[in-house]
C-alpha cells in the first residue's frame, strides 16, 4: 500500500470538474481495485490500482471506491481506515481522510454505506475483473450476467474523451517511463550472448526496472520465436542464427506505461536474410512515423506501412503482383497478422477495457474483424496530445503457409515456393512511443539504436566484454 499522489491536488479537482462538465448531469461510480489473492487470502498478487480511479483520485490503495454526484457537484471516496490489524502488517500509513484532502475531496466514507448512494440510474464503467462483477451485482441489486450490459456508454464516451488526449504533466511521465524503458532495452541489447537462455534476460531487463523502484507495464515478450506474437516462454537457449525479439516496458512511479520492442541477431551481426527482412520492418517503421499525422487515420497508417512491408517482400520475391491489390485482398495478413500500434497511456493498452470499439474507434470508423485487421486496436483519426505506439513486423508462421496454400489463397501475391525457404525464418517487430503533435509524431523518451549498423555496434560489444 503506497502513500504518495502523483500530482498536485489541482490536477485531479481540474480532471473531475472537466469530467462533471462534460457529463452533463447524473451520478457517477468509480471502482478501485481490490488486493486479488494469489494462493490464499493473504497472499496476493502485486496490487495495481484501477487506471481511471487513478486518474480522477490518485490514491494507490486497495479496496477504495468514489461517486462523483454531478448535479450535487460533490465527491466521495468511500474505504475503511487501517485497524490495529492491519497496522502490525503494513506499518503506520497515511490516513485516507489526509490522502483524500491530498485529491481535493473532503467527503470519506465507510465502504459499507456506499449501498445508500447507489442507484438504478448511477453510471459505471464496464467491470474487468470478477470482483467488480460480484460488487456491483451486490450494490445494484441485478443478477452477475446483466451487469456488464449495464455499464454507461455516456460515461465510457465522456472518460476516454478526456483521458485520450494527454496533458503535459502525463507527458512528461510518460516520457520518464519511455526513458526507463529505453535503458532495459539498451541493457538486454548489451547483455545477450550465445547459450544464454530467455529467463536469464528477462532477468536482466527486471533488474533495470528494480533499481528504478519501479515495475515492468505488462508482463516482457523474450523470445527467438518472434512470429509467436505475444511468447511468454522463456525457456528457449540462444543460438547462433538465431534472432532474438524483446517487447517489454516499465512504468513511471506515477505508473504511466512505455512499450518498446527490438528484434536483433543473437550473434554480433545480421545475416542476409535477416537484415533483408529487417530493413522492410525499419522502412516501414518509418513511414508509419513520418505519416502519422492529427486528421490521419491510424487505418490509413497501418494501410501504409503494410504497403511498405508488401513492396519490400516482392522486392526479395516472397510476394508477388500489384502490392495495392495484395492490400485489398489480404495478402499481406500472410506476414502481417495484428495491427500497427495502440493508444498509450496509464494501462499499457490505454483504456482497452472500455471496449475498442469506443477507444479505437468511433461510429464512422468501425472496426474490422477480418484476419489481420480484428487485431488493430487503433483506427480513428489521430489528434494532438494522443500518445499511441507504432509497432510494424513481418512473422513468418509455417502453420499460415500450410493453412493458406492448401486453401489456395493469395496464389496471385505469395511465392510459395520461395517462402516454403522461409519457414523456419521467425519474426521481428520494431516498436517506438510518439505523442502526436501539430508536427506530427514526435518520439518519447531517449532514442533507442533502431538502424542496422547502430544495433550491430552495439551487439559487436557483447561478445567483446
Amino acid at each position: 500500500m503506497g502513500g504518495s499522489i502523483a500530482f498536485d491536488r489541482e490536477v485531479y479537482i481540474k480532471r473531475r470538474n472537466v469530467l462533471k462538465k462534460n457529463f452533463g448531469k447524473g451520478k457517477i461510480l468509480l471502482l478501485g481495485n481490490v488486493n486479488s489473492s494469489m494462493n490464499f487470502k493473504d497472499n496476493h498478487y502485486p496490487f495495481k490500482q484501477d487506471s481511471t480511479f487513478l486518474y480522477y483520485f490518485g490514491i494507490d490503495q486497495p479496496g477504495l471506491m468514489a461517486i462523483i454526484d454531478v448535479d450535487k457537484d460533490r465527491e466521495i471516496i468511500f474505504g475503511d481506515e487501517l485497524s490495529i490489524d492491519d497496522i502490525i502488517w503494513t506499518g503506520p500509513l497515511p490516513t485516507l481522510q489526509s490522502l483524500a484532502e491530498q485529491v481535493g475531496v473532503q467527503k470519506v466514507k465507510s465502504t459499507s454505506t456506499i449501498i445508500k448512494y447507489v442507484g438504478d440510474g448511477i453510471h459505471f464503467l464496464p467491470p474487468y475483473r470478477p470482483e467488480h462483477s460480484i460488487l456491483l451485482s451486490r450494490l445494484l441489486g441485478k443478477k452477475l450476467h446483466k451487469v456488464t450490459k449495464r455499464a454507461s456508454v455516456k460515461l465510457i464516451m465522456a472518460i476516454s474523451q478526456q483521458r485520450e488526449i494527454k496533458s503535459e504533466e502525463e507527458i512528461v511521465e510518460l516520457n520518464k517511463a519511455v526513458t526507463i524503458t529505453n535503458k532495459m532495452h539498451l541493457t538486454v541489447m548489451e547483455s545477450a550472448r550465445i547459450g544464454m537462455h530467455e529467463h536469464e534476460l528477462v532477468g536482466i531487463a527486471e533488474k533495470v526496472a528494480r533499481d528504478h523502484n519501479v515495475s515492468l507495464s505488462f508482463p516482457p515478450i523474450m523470445t527467438t520465436q518472434g512470429e509467436v506474437l505475444h511468447n511468454h516462454y522463456y525457456g528457449n537457449t540462444l543460438k547462433p542464427g538465431d534472432l532474438l525479439l524483446f517487447d517489454g516496458g516499465c512504468e513511471s512511479i506515477s505508473q504511466y506505461a512505455g512499450d518498446i520492442t527490438r528484434t536483433y541477431p543473437v550473434d554480433s551481426v545480421f545475416s542476409d536474410r535477416q537484415r533483408a527482412l529487417y530493413e522492410i520492418v525499419y522502412d516501414a517503421h518509418q513511414l508509419a512515423e513520418s505519416v502519422a499525422n492529427p486528421g490521419t487515420k491510424f487505418l490509413d497508417v497501418h494501410n501504409a506501412a503494410a504497403a511498405k512491408i508488401v513492396e519490400g517482400l516482392i522486392d526479395i520475391g516472397l510476394m508477388k503482383g500489384d502490392p495495392e491489390e495484395a492490400i485489398i485482398n489480404g495478402a499481406h495478413t500472410m506476414f502481417f497478422q495484428c495491427g500497427l500500434g495502440h493508444m498509450l497511456g496509464l494501462d499499457v493498452h490505454d483504456m482497452e477495457n472500455f471496449g475498442e470499439e469506443y477507444i479505437g474507434y468511433t461510429k464512422d470508423i468501425i472496426k474490422r474483424s477480418d484476419f489481420g485487421y480484428k487485431s488493430l486496436r487503433l483506427g480513428k483519426e489521430l489528434k494532438e496530445g494522443f500518445v499511441i505506439t507504432i509497432e510494424p513486423g513481418i512473422y513468418i508462421i509455417p502453420e499460415l503457409i500450410d493453412m493458406r496454400r492448401e486453401q489456395r489463397m493469395y496464389l496471385d501475391y505469395i511465392n510459395y515456393d520461395e517462402l516454403d525457404k522461409w519457414r523456419n525464418f521467425g519474426g521481428i517487430r520494431l516498436e517506438d512511443d510518439f505523442v502526436i503533435t501539430s508536427n506530427g509524431a514526435q518520439l518519447l523518451g531517449d532514442d533507442l539504436p533502431r538502424m542496422i549498423s547502430e544495433v550491430e555496434n552495439i551487439r559487436s560489444k557483447a561478445y567483446s566484454q
